[in-house]
């Protein structure tokens, strides 16, 4: 079974490209938080598992979590950011 991770920084509009911030800026949103991110997860089907006391290796001074996606065989881990991003601007609105 394959895991994928998604970071809060893959969605945030606070970075760029280099920083880690995997969407485009129309998808980008201001600090997403692991919540979110685990509800558009679970809006889109798969399973998601919070990790709240981790910390992305290009900012280790804050432990924002990440999601740890089960069950995304049949999506590449891009489609699924892409995704999951879309769900969370939707949330937003």
């Amino acid at each position: 079974m394959v895991e994928n991770v998604i970071w809060p920084a893959y969605l945030d509009a606070e970075r760029s490209r280099t920083e880690g911030r995997r969407v485009s800026e129309d998808l980008a949103v201001d600090e997403p938080t692991v919540d979110e991110i685990a509800k558009a997860v679970q809006q889109i089907g798969y399973d998601a598992t919070i990790e709240r006391d981790k910390a992305y290796s290009r900012e280790p001074w804050a432990d924002r979590g990440r999601v740890v996606v089960r069950g995304s065989d049949d999506s590449s881990k891009n489609d699924l950011v892409q995704a999951v991003a879309a769900y969370v601007v939707a949330m937003r609105e």
